[in-house]
């Protein structure tokens, strides 16, 4: 099953911005515990859904920031 890219340019800078954030707060000790662990987990996601290109969350909710498959018919 092939899944149509729903993330664009600026949506997946924007997750591993966030991504960079999380990790850097957590080797800097500044995030432990249960909210490191949660954290990190979604950290993780969002690079994987950038790398990928597609998120299960957004196809779910009918969302698409992908500028090149957003459907422009009438």
């Amino acid at each position: 099953m092939i899944m149509k890219k729903n993330i664009g340019s600026a949506d997946k800078i924007i997750r591993i911005l966030v991504a960079v954030i999380i990790a850097g707060l957590y080797f800097a000790n500044l995030i432990t515990g249960t909210t490191a662990i949660i954290l990190l987990v979604l950290a993780v996601v969002f690079v994987l859904t950038s790398l990928v290109g597609t998120c299960p969350i957004y196809m779910a909710l009918g969302l698409n920031s992908n500028k090149k498959t957003i459907n422009t018919h009438v």
